[in-house]
C-alpha cells in the first residue's frame, strides 16, 4: 500500500494575477484522492493559491490522509549559492531567506528588484539575468551580452533533464527563475504553518504526513487533447500517473541524494 492516499500537483506561476477567466500560464492544481481525480482548479494569483494549499493540507491532516504535494519549480539552486547568500548550505534556510525578502501582491512583486540586489552583491552581472520589466534594474542584465555567473549555471539534475531551464533566467518563454523566487516563500510558510507535519524532498526524510516534491510535468507528458488547457491537463495527468505507480516504483523514484540542489522527480541519477 502506498504511503500516500492523496496526490496533488501544482503548476506554478511567477507572474501577476491572471484574471477571473481560466487561462494558460497561470496557477493550476489538481487533487487525486484514493485514485479518483478531481477537476483541475484554476488559481488566478499566488495569494489564492496559498490559501487553497493551506486548506488542502489542513483538510488532509484532519482526515488522517497522507499527502504527496508536487510543485513544478526547482526547490534549490546550483551548489554554492545558498552558502554564499545565507551562510549555510541548507536549502531550507534559503527558502526562509527569500520568504523574508519577497514582497508579493496580486498586481505586483519585487522579484526582479531582488534579483538585481543579489547580483550587485556578487559584482553586478549575475547570477540572475533577464529583466522582464520596462524599467532598467541596476545589476540585472536584460540578456547575456554582459552576463557573468559566479556559480554553476545548472544543477546536477538539469544536466540530465533535456529541455530544462536554469534557475537564473528570470523572464522569457519557458523561464523558471521567477517561479522559483516566488514559490519558495510559499513553501517556507507552509512548512512553518504546519510545523512537524511537512517534509521537503530530497532534503528531509519523508516521514511526515505531507511531502513536498519537485516535479516537471513536461518531462513525461506531451500535448493535451484538443480543447484542454495544457497546464490544467498536465497536473491532473501527473497526479494520476504517480498514484497508479506500484509502491516499489514510487519509492525508487524518491531514492535520490541531492541535499543541497534538490532534484526533479523522475529524472534518473547517473
Amino acid at each position: 500500500m502506498s504511503r500516500w492516499q492523496t496526490f496533488a500537483m501544482v503548476d506554478w506561476s511567477g507572474g501577476n494575477d491572471r484574471g477571473p477567466k481560466p487561462c494558460k500560464d497561470a496557477i493550476w492544481a489538481c487533487v487525486v484522492r484514493e485514485r479518483a481525480a478531481e477537476e483541475p482548479v484554476y488559481l488566478r494569483n499566488r495569494q489564492l493559491a496559498e490559501d487553497w494549499l493551506s486548506g488542502l493540507v489542513e483538510g488532509e491532516l484532519t482526515a488522517g490522509r497522507r499527502l504527496f504535494l508536487g510543485f513544478d519549480f526547482p526547490f534549490g539552486y546550483p551548489a554554492g549559492f545558498a552558502q554564499a547568500l545565507t551562510g549555510s548550505e541548507d536549502p531550507l534556510n534559503l527558502w526562509d531567506w527569500f520568504e523574508d525578502r519577497i514582497d508579493d501582491s496580486p498586481k505586483s512583486n519585487n522579484r526582479f528588484d531582488l534579483a538585481g540586489k543579489i547580483n550587485r552583491r556578487f559584482g553586478g552581472q549575475g547570477p540572475f539575468w533577464a529583466n522582464g520589466l520596462k524599467r532598467d534594474i541596476d545589476g540585472l542584465p536584460r540578456n547575456k551580452a554582459t552576463y557573468s555567473n559566479p556559480f554553476p549555471d545548472r544543477r546536477a539534475v538539469e544536466h540530465l533533464a533535456k529541455g530544462s531551464f536554469t534557475c537564473w533566467q528570470m523572464a522569457g518563454a519557458g523561464a523558471v527563475g521567477s517561479q522559483v523566487m516566488m514559490g519558495l516563500p510559499v513553501l517556507a510558510r507552509l512548512r512553518r504553518r504546519f510545523a512537524g507535519q511537512v517534509a521537503a524532498w530530497p532534503f528531509e526524510p519523508l516521514d511526515k504526513p505531507v511531502a513536498l516534491i519537485e516535479i516537471w510535468p513536461s518531462l513525461t507528458l506531451g500535448q493535451p487533447p484538443a480543447g484542454f488547457i495544457k497546464d490544467a491537463w498536465q497536473v491532473q495527468q501527473v497526479a494520476l500517473e504517480l498514484c497508479r505507480r506500484p509502491v516499489a516504483e514510487q519509492e525508487r523514484l524518491l531514492n535520490v541524494h541531492a541535499p543541497e540542489e534538490g532534484w526533479i522527480l523522475g529524472v534518473e541519477p547517473q
